[in-house]
């Protein structure tokens, strides 16, 4: 069945298939970027994305009236805490150094002040 389904839809384009299920009460919807997701009419409609510190991310959900979520901080800079995502995986500072000598990962190193 899994086969049969994929062969059917992989014979339209998306474009197809949003416009065939646009005005149906089905459960069928795209897997959609996170750049398509921001920018869908639905997403939209219910200011679904937020911006903070110029990086487009999913608002707090769920949406409650009387204890509201909020996002506390900035998200991390690429790289921002590399090191210390890998030591609390349990890899030494050897591993870590030879995965940053070969582009695996990256860190950033903040400006001097």
């Amino acid at each position: 069945m899994k086969a049969r389904l994929t062969a059917i839809f992989k014979a339209e384009a998306r474009a197809h298939w949003d416009a065939l299920f646009a005005d149906t009460d089905d459960c069928v919807w795209p897997v959609l970027s996170m750049k398509e997701a921001q920018s869908h009419p639905h997403n939209l409609a219910r200011e679904a994305f937020v911006d903070i510190a110029g990086v487009q991310q999913p608002a707090p959900a769920p949406r409650l009236s009387r204890t509201p979520g909020t996002i506390q901080s900035p998200p991390p800079l690429l790289g921002e805490h590399t090191r210390e995502r890998l030591a609390s995986l349990g890899l030494t500072g050897d591993e870590i150094a030879r995965l940053l000598e070969i582009g695996a990962v990256r860190e950033v190193v903040a400006p001097p002040c």
